[in-house]
């Protein structure tokens, strides 16, 4: 079954760009607080306590079977996505960690992800964070009106691959709005000129899932969590990006993230 595209009227987007500020503050709260020590399911709760203080919810809770049982997905090292918080999971020196926030608020949703290094991390780990952001940086360029899905995904994927990563096929980006996954899928690999024409008023989580051996997953006795088989390295970013006459627009990030993060990647 072909399931139908939303296109979000523009106050429609500045709803779902209401709950990626949050977003952007989840991360900032994240960024000062990892530490050596800390363990997944404090970050956890430091991530909705804020949420909560907004005046927004956290859809992941309770979100698909089983249940998902908290705010966030927090995926250390060989978790690329969906990595369940817990107590006995601590933070050590030279992890790396995702957290990846969906936030609700007057009915819309965003979603976002950072991976995160923990205390001082090897050039290796540094490598795959900025490899992940890049090649995010890469698909984002190709999300503009008249360009296809498949313009993003083989976007996402020529850059990772040629930088000696392999990209994740099972997980998906995908559209956001009123439902935390909506139609079209925006995998991270493809064909240019395939899938569904972006259109202006699309609203999709671009978010590449890359790891530093092989593509394989395997999910977790917790049957949520996906675990790279080999135990090699994986990161993960992703933000929810509008389409708009004018380009893509970044929802999750402030104006000055990402005039940064233009200027950052831009510039390499």
């Amino acid at each position: 079954m072909i399931r139908r595209i939303n296109l979000r009227n523009p106050e429609e987007i500045e709803k779902i760009r209401a709950a990626g500020q949050i977003i952007s503050e989840v991360f900032a709260l994240a960024k000062s607080s990892i530490r050596p020590g800390l363990s997944t399911y404090e970050l956890d709760k430091l991530c909705e306590k804020h949420i909560r203080s907004r005046g927004a919810s956290c859809p992941c809770i309770n979100y698909g079977q089983p249940p998902y049982p908290a705010a966030t997905c927090i995926s250390l090292n060989e978790t690329v996505v969906h990595g369940v918080p817990s107590k006995s999971r601590i933070l050590a020196e030279g992890d790396i960690v995702t957290v990846d926030v969906v936030v609700g608020l007057n009915g819309y949703m965003a979603d976002a992800a950072r991976t995160f290094p923990v205390g001082t991390v090897s050039p290796e780990a540094e490598a795959i964070i900025d490899a992940a952001e890049a090649s995010f940086f890469r698909g984002l360029l190709a999300a503009i009106p008249g360009n296809r899905v498949g313009d993003i995904s083989f976007a996402v994927q020529s850059y990772s691959e040629s930088h000696g990563y392999s990209v994740i096929r099972e997980m998906t980006g995908h559209g956001i709005g009123v439902d935390m996954h909506e139609a079209p899928d925006v995998p991270n690999y493809g064909r240019p000129h395939r899938g569904p024409r972006l259109e202006a008023g699309m609203v999709i989580c671009i978010e590449p899932m890359i790891a530093a051996g092989e593509q394989y997953i395997m999910i977790d006795e917790d049957e949520w969590s996906c675990v790279m088989e080999d135990g090699e390295l994986s990161a993960h970013y992703e933000n929810t990006v509008a389409i708009t006459e004018h380009g893509p627009e970044i929802l999750t990030m402030t104006s000055d993230e990402v005039e940064a993060f233009f200027a950052k990647w831009q510039s390499k």
